[in-house]
């Protein structure tokens, strides 16, 4: 069986597009169970994060009519009815391969090399085994995939700099605040990754960390690890005179930080500025905001700037990299009969959207 992955990140799509494809972890099983009774895959999994969205699925016959049929699956799912161009991908073998195996060393990432991925990819992988969605098509590939992921990072610099969202989060601070001493963070959503970039923060001299949380009960862990203190989700509005930089990454399904609200909760601050960190698809904090002054809000895709940065100096390990990705997919896709299925179904990008809508 053939592997296709099929999806849309954020080299392909703005933040306002990826956010209204995000599976919440809660959906997954059911969807991926939904699409094998629909024949649409054999196996798949489902990587949702804050930069793409992106099935993996082994598939029977053609490759090129399975990936056609899992984008419209996708638009039809998230009742997506704008019309796209070249937003969602969809490739076949060997290609697939090789971007599974991208995507798990954090080449195809935002921010090059970054080490996040890799843990959000297992985590998926570990969602779909658990509920048997993969097989020994996929369960090979992932595997391999994690090897090599290892591998790279033994063997290259692919990772020294800045490789993290958080590592990213941290320097655009320094740069707004000059020196992160004495800084008071405050932490919306208890996630893995707004626990590193607060971790990062610490790190660089930050005093303290308030996190909320809506369960009150994971606030309070992560605060005693941290060293600071938790406090009820429906407070956190309340210590907005104290805070610095705010990092926020609730996965509500809409705005929890709107322009009115925040002008009412900065009256205080007499001008001192306000670093906003919204690393949550879909969105926690309305772009608004940006226009009130001394507010600094930046999302997932504003941090790519800075990523940008570290990539022109990354070019040397970009290619290590990629000889040693290309070298062990083609040793997965030639073991057994992988290798009939390397010449026939190329990369395919394409509208999904191929008929007119009425």
């Amino acid at each position: 069986m053939p592997i296709v992955v099929i999806g849309l990140n954020h080299q392909t799509a703005p933040i306002t597009v990826r956010e209204r494809f995000a599976f919440a972890d809660s959906l997954v099983p059911e969807t991926l169970a939904r699409m094998k009774s629909e024949g649409l895959i054999q196996e798949g999994v489902i990587l949702s994060t804050c930069n793409r969205v992106e099935i993996y699925a082994a598939t029977e016959g053609n490759p090129v009519e399975a990936g056609k049929k899992l984008v419209q699956f996708l638009t039809n799912f998230h009742s997506y009815e704008e019309v796209l161009t070249d937003e969602i991908y969809s490739i076949g073998e060997p290609l697939s391969v090789q971007h599974l195996f991208k995507v798990a060393c954090g080449l195809d990432s935002m921010v090059l090399g970054e080490t996040e991925i890799l843990g959000q990819l297992k985590k998926a992988y570990d969602l779909a085994l658990q509920h048997k969605h993969t097989g020994l098509r996929l369960n090979k590939a992932f595997q391999r995939a994690f090897n090599v992921a290892k591998q790279i990072r033994t063997e290259t610099n692919i990772q020294r700099g800045n490789t993290s969202v958080a590592s990213v989060a941290v320097e655009l601070a320094e740069k707004i605040f000059n020196t992160l001493q004495d800084r008071q963070v405050m932490v919306v959503g208890a996630g893995e990754t707004s626990e590193k970039t607060a971790r990062a923060l610490l790190g660089r001299g930050a005093r303290s960390i308030i996190v909320s949380n809506r369960s009150f009960d994971r606030a309070e862990v992560l605060g005693k690890e941290l060293g600071g203190r938790a406090i009820p989700f429906e407070d956190w509005a309340a210590e907005f005179d104290l805070i610095d930089i705010v990092i926020s990454s609730t996965s509500a399904p809409h705005y929890v930080l709107d322009r009115p609200k925040l002008e009412l909760l900065i009256r205080n601050r007499r001008g001192r500025p306000l670093l906003l960190v919204d690393i949550a698809v879909p969105r926690d904090i309305d772009p608004e905001v940006n226009m009130l002054d001394n507010v600094y809000l930046y999302n997932v895709d504003d941090l790519q700037s800075i990523a940008d940065e570290s990539l022109k100096q990354r070019q040397d390990e970009i290619k290590k990299c990629l000889a040693i990705i290309e070298s062990k997919s083609k040793a997965f896709l030639q073991v057994g009969r992988f290798q009939r299925q390397f010449d026939p179904f190329p990369l395919i990008t394409f509208n999904p959207l191929l008929s007119p809508r009425a």
